[in-house]
């Protein structure tokens, strides 16, 4: 028999959220959803290019809001192993859409000129 009673065999090191923290969370992202769809709705900027920047970052900061209050994410759980698979799916990802960038940037660059008098083709 063991001698640690305490210890529970489920206990992974994971920060649990409390009523307050749910809270907290839930009103910023009512809050964080609020104010992009008044943006959009009412169009008080009148530039439609600056209101979608403006939703974008309203859309990271409420992604960061759900990773924190209702994902748990810190160092603390799981040891940081969390944390590490986090910032190895942010790099893949960064990866994959630069790279997607590039190469289309190029293609779009290398293509030969289309002639607007070349017959179409079928």
């Amino acid at each position: 028999m063991s001698a640690a009673h305490d210890v529970h065999a489920g206990e992974d090191g994971a920060a649990h959220g409390t009523m307050r923290d749910y809270v907290i969370g839930f009103v910023l992202s009512v809050v964080l959803t609020a104010i992009p769809f008044w943006l959009v709705m009412a169009d008080p900027l009148g530039n439609k290019a600056l209101t979608g920047g403006i939703v974008v970052i309203f859309a990271a900061v409420q992604i960061v809001v759900h990773m924190i209050f209702f994902l748990h994410m810190n160092t603390k759980s799981e040891g940081g192993w969390n944390m590490l698979a986090l910032l190895f799916t942010v790099v893949l990802v960064v990866i994959v859409l630069s790279g997607s960038f590039w190469v289309m940037h190029h293609l779009n660059t290398n293509m030969m000129p289309m002639s607007h008098d070349m017959p179409e083709l079928p």
